[in-house]
Parts: structure tokens; sequence; C-alpha cells
């Protein structure tokens, strides 16, 4: 798994302006390679209501994302 942390992906979808991070999102911004699993870390903080598509998900991560009123959704 290539972990990604929470502030990444916040970064990520304010510079893109985002409503939801997939995978081929974070592939086409160079932070994982296609060949590679992703799994969301709950460092930094999320303030964007976002659904989040991963592999995996740590409990903190997931917590995050749906306190921030988004969707955990585990490929």
């Amino acid at each position: 798994y290539k972990a990604i942390n929470l502030d990444t992906i916040q970064k990520l979808a304010e510079a893109q302006n985002l409503q939801s991070v997939e995978v081929k999102d974070l592939i086409a911004a160079g932070f994982v390679s296609s060949a590679q699993l992703v799994k969301v870390l709950g460092n930094g903080t999320l303030t964007a209501k976002l659904d989040v598509q991963a592999h995996a998900f740590s409990k903190s991560a997931e917590a995050a994302i749906e306190a921030a009123g988004g969707k955990a959704v585990k490929l």
C-alpha cells in the first residue's frame, strides 16, 4: 500500500476544486503509481466535504472524512 495522508487529499481537493478524490486523481497528481494500492491515513486535517475512494483507510482517516461530512469508499 502507498500511504496518503488527509492533508495531501485536502491540498489536492483545494487545488483542483474536487468534490471527490479517487485513485485516478492521486495517480494524475503523481502521488501514487497505477500499480500501487492506496491507503488513506489520518495525518493532517480535512476541512472539505469529500467522498474519498481508496483501497484501505485507517480508523482515524475514516472518522475524519465522515466528520467533515464526506464518505470513505473502499474499493
